[in-house]
């Protein structure tokens, strides 16, 4: 009995501070840590409760595309390719809005994805859907080996006090999001009521269903781009280019590009591909925010 209360201490301290956490190498999922990935899906439901209004709808967009650059922009082209520089303190606000997605810290996020690119569709891979589908899509991010972080693969960023500090309390930054929308939707409430909105509202669909949606889209760029789509080049994995998957993604989609020549800050390596994380990081670029920004070499083909 004692055992199983210590154990079920840690798990729940393991939901706040992810340092808790030692590398596992049990495959299966940790049902007790992903209880609240569980409780945000069935959180869906509310939905059918609070009905529907315009400026829930702006809510769900507006917390989604900020978000969605965070991960794309900087989770991804930033702290884990490096495909450009910006300032400690633009770093850190990106990686707490990218934290707010419920996705874990970026330090977690990228010492994963530098793996992926490593070992891409082979055994090594957490998340090939080699392994299923369903596997890629979303049961890794759910097991026991897949929750601590592995700094011996980040130790670049690792020694940032503050990125550490995000990381290891990546719980933080989305119950913050979660207590804004509520926030702003009882003030909306209070003050404009002719808005029709509500705490609980611009929660379920401000947080609540923007981070599920979020979540599953980007999760696609590992389970769906790797089996549905067109493949420019031989690249020695199952990295496909989709078209859809890029719009939704801002950019990502155009993933057999990206596994080709991974160290660009474009993805869309044609006029006609999409890549609305690049668009924004070049205006970033020209206000100073960013500078840097590696362009595709003249030797890969394009």
């Amino acid at each position: 009995m004692k055992s199983t209360s210590n154990h079920l201490f840690k798990t729940f301290i393991a939901w706040f501070d992810s340092e808790s956490i030692q590398l596992e190498e049990n495959q299966g999922i940790a049902w007790l840590r992903v209880i609240p990935f569980i409780g945000l899906h069935i959180a869906c439901l509310l939905v059918f409760i609070v009905g529907f209004s315009w400026i829930a709808f702006v809510a769900l967009i507006v917390t989604y595309s900020i978000r969605m650059f965070a991960i794309t922009g900087f989770y991804h082209r930033y702290f884990s390719h490096k495909t450009f520089k910006t300032h400690k303190w633009v770093e850190a606000v990106f990686a707490f809005i990218g934290a707010s997605s419920a996705q874990r810290g970026a330090l977690w996020w990228a010492s994963h994805h530098r793996k992926h690119h490593k070992y891409s569709d082979t055994a090594l891979d957490l998340h090939s859907p080699i392994h299923g589908f369903l596997q890629s899509h979303m049961a890794w991010f759910l097991n026991h080996h897949a929750f601590a972080t592995d700094y011996s693969t980040i130790q670049d960023f690792a020694k940032r006090p503050v990125l550490r500090w995000l990381n290891r309390f990546d719980l933080i930054a989305p119950i913050v999001l979660a207590v804004v929308m509520y926030g702003i939707g009882e003030g909306l409430n209070l003050y404009y009521p002719h808005l029709q909105t509500n705490g609980a509202q611009l929660f379920v669909w401000g947080f609540v269903l923007s981070t599920v949606l979020l979540f599953h889209v980007t999760v696609s760029i590992n389970s769906v781009a790797h089996v549905w789509g067109t493949q420019r080049y031989d690249t020695q994995d199952n990295s496909k280019n989709n078209a859809l998957l890029a719009l939704l993604t801002f950019g990502e989609g155009w993933h057999n590009n990206h596994h080709y020549y991974p160290n660009t800050i474009k993805q869309g390596f044609y006029w006609w591909e999409i890549d609305i994380t690049y668009w924004i990081l070049k205006l970033m670029s020209i206000v100073g925010l960013t500078w840097g920004l590696k362009p595709i070499p003249a030797h890969i083909k394009r």
